[in-house]
């Protein structure tokens, strides 16, 4: 079996045996995997063993053995690409994450590598570990809207003065309400726009938005990829989202 090097992004992990875990990664080279991590549970006198490297989001190097006939892939080596300042430390950061991470395991259903998505998700994250509280506030709808586009939904922006009123279900603005209820109007469908026409996250800081507008949006966007994921269902860090934003 050949070894390879690549980056991935720990997805989830659960506990498997006495010290050892399997953890989902999403990777550059072969999109989607599981792997075996023997051992890294144990702490000896050597020190605390090594599963929190493996914690949601965390962003690694590895070398791995791949077998594409296996469900279950091995890791030789692993150590931290990118360590994070404040993501795992800060409560409101690490929230942000976790439904980050949520979304893309409902999203990422097949293993299928795509470096593209893997760079966005990769920047995605050290963005939001280096921005302030403002960008922060507004940082999960500019995730959902932009992570749309790499599985073929995204979200045409040509809002103008005849056409105010986003179909969630189309993905594109139109000029008279749908005759189904996914719709933004008025402000919400104006604030979409502006959020689709940000390119770096700094920008986010100048759409001042309160609670109950980013409320609405985040329960709005959960029902664009509810429409457009099959089987989406409901995320459970939704709540934890209403509450801190």
């Amino acid at each position: 079996m050949e070894l390879h090097k690549t980056k991935g992004i720990v997805l989830r992990n659960v506990k498997y045996g006495d010290t050892s875990i399997i953890a989902t990664i999403y990777t550059e080279l072969f999109g989607v995997q599981s792997y075996l991590v023997n051992g890294v549970r144990t702490s000896s006198k050597k020190g605390q063993g090594k599963a929190n490297m493996f914690q949601p989001a965390a962003l690694l190097d590895l070398v791995v053995y791949h077998n594409e006939l296996k469900n279950l892939q091995r890791i030789k080596e692993f150590r931290w690409a990118h360590l994070y300042t404040h993501i795992f430390f800060d409560v409101i950061k690490n929230a942000v994450g976790l439904f980050m991470i949520e979304l893309l395991q409902k999203c990422l259903k097949q293993p299928e590598p795509n470096a593209e998505l893997f760079y966005f998700i990769e920047d995605a994250f050290s963005y939001l570990d280096e921005s302030d509280d403002a960008v922060v506030a507004n940082y999960p709808l500019f995730f959902m809207l932009n992570l749309a586009g790499f599985f073929g939904f995204r979200i045409s922006d040509e809002y103008n003065e005849e056409n105010t009123i986003l179909d969630l279900q189309q993905g594109f603005f139109v000029h008279e309400k749908t005759e189904h209820p996914y719709f933004l109007d008025g402000q919400n469908s104006f604030i979409t726009s502006e959020i689709l026409k940000v390119r770096k996250p700094g920008e986010l800081s100048d759409i001042k938005l309160n609670r109950e507008t980013r409320r609405t949006l985040l329960q709005a966007y959960m029902h664009f990829y509810a429409l457009h994921i099959q089987d989406f269902g409901v995320m459970k860090t939704f709540q934890v989202m209403q509450t801190i934003l």
